[in-house]
């Protein structure tokens, strides 16, 4: 069962990430937050940068985590920790770049 949780562990992160960025995006939208002004530029696209980078790092940590070693359970982990790293990448990288309300 333990290997089962590690190996979907990245994709779950990735979903939850997903989950969290996308509802912000409505939220902020909803909200007005691409109107108010920060240091960084607007509300809206600073949140969910913010958000991504720390499921980002999330998964970063995820990877360190896991033991390493050529049998099966630690490769099957580490290849599902992977999948969630680059799915959160690329599929989040569009929506924070070009978030439009």
């Amino acid at each position: 069962m333990l290997l089962l949780a590690r190996m979907l562990a990245g994709p779950m992160l990735w979903a939850a990430l997903f989950s969290a960025v996308y509802g912000l995006h409505g939220a902020g939208c909803a909200l007005g937050w691409p109107a108010i002004a920060t240091p960084l530029g607007p509300l809206h696209p600073a949140v969910m940068i913010a958000v991504w980078l720390a499921g980002l790092a999330l998964h970063l940590i995820l990877m360190v985590s896991l033991p390493t070693g050529p049998a099966r359970a630690q490769r099957l982990p580490r290849m599902g920790a992977w999948i969630g790293l680059v799915a959160s990448t690329v599929s989040l990288a569009p929506v924070v770049a070009l978030s439009t309300c």
